[in-house]
């Protein structure tokens, strides 16, 4: 952070404060320092060497200066000036800066994208595309695909699943989601029985390492270390592949399952509460995805039809 000598000290001491008086997750944390280093990287040439020195017009052409040079979305930037806020509010609360420049900022539009969604018959060739001709992790694949389909689970969700949060006899998983807020999340028979057998006959021979290096992890890497996140989206991408199917990632799934329900009829709510959303606006994308089904809705429930 040589280059960043004026920023450095502040961001360290506002992660720091993120980190053990807000508790919040490693993730979120990486994402915030990212977004600080980014932010220091593109003033700093330009003679903001401090964050006495920054102005809300330089915060301003900083963020069109992210959508015009480097092509970022109106969501990405709407997600990165909620960092700096965030920043700029703590170090004006702390007197660290006079007043807040990024206070009257406002958020750039926001583009409704909806969600790549799979068909429940894409869906089924996904989860069944692994088999044993691909490797000797097939088990442990077909698992992971078939939980990230049945609970909506992100990347991050299903590599850190641990075995006590797997429960058998309820046929539900405990979920850490972000900010390390939990839910509990029922999963149907197949994938509780591709679990059952990943247990039985593959997971024994990934924890031949006797050093803790699983920590306790229900699905692991050949070496017997947690699936890091990585992994899950190299997975995904692999069997998308042999299953001929085109952009799909590891949200792909959890965007299936989100669609799934809402199509079947399920409760926003409920939904809502399976994905660990804090918001209902951030379901209520779902509900754009399929309109199949409105005709029918409006035929039914409509006092004239």
């Amino acid at each position: 952070m040589d280059s960043l000598s004026g920023f450095a000290p502040t961001f360290r001491e506002f992660l720091g404060y993120l980190r053990v008086e807000a508790g919040l997750a490693a993730a979120t944390l990486e994402a915030y320092g990212r977004d600080l280093r980014q932010l220091a990287h593109d003033l700093v040439p330009r003679g903001v060497t401090t964050p006495n020195d920054v102005t809300m017009q330089g915060l301003a052409e900083h963020l069109q200066r992210l959508h015009r040079e480097h092509g970022m979305e109106p969501t990405s930037i709407a997600r990165h000036l909620a960092t700096i806020r965030v920043y700029f509010r703590y170090l004006h609360a702390n007197r660290r800066v006079p007043s807040d420049p990024s206070r009257l900022l406002e958020r750039p539009t926001r583009w409704k994208r909806l969600p790549g969604v799979l068909s429940p018959a894409q869906m089924k060739a996904l989860v069944q595309a692994p088999s044993p001709e691909h490797g000797d992790l097939w088990l442990r694949d077909r698992t992971m695909l078939e939980l990230m389909w049945a609970a909506g689970l992100r990347a991050s969700e299903v590599g850190a699943l641990k075995l006590n949060e797997y429960h058998d006899t309820l046929c539900m998983l405990t979920v850490t989601g972000k900010g390390s807020k939990q839910r509990v999340v029922p999963i149907g028979t197949p994938a509780q029985e591709w679990v059952r057998q990943y247990l039985a006959e593959c997971r024994p021979h990934l924890t031949r390492w006797k050093d803790g290096r699983d920590e306790y992890r229900l699905l692991l890497s050949f070496s017997g270390r947690p699936l890091e996140r990585v992994a899950v989206w190299q997975i995904v991408k692999k069997y998308a592949t042999i299953a001929q199917l085109r952009d799909v990632h590891p949200h792909t799934l959890r965007h299936s399952f989100a669609t799934h329900l809402v199509r079947g009829g399920a409760d926003l709510r409920v939904v809502q509460e399976l994905l660990g959303h804090a918001d209902i606006g951030t379901t209520q994308i779902y509900t754009h995805v399929d309109r199949s089904g409105l005709r029918d809705v409006m035929k039914k429930h409509h006092p004239r039809p």
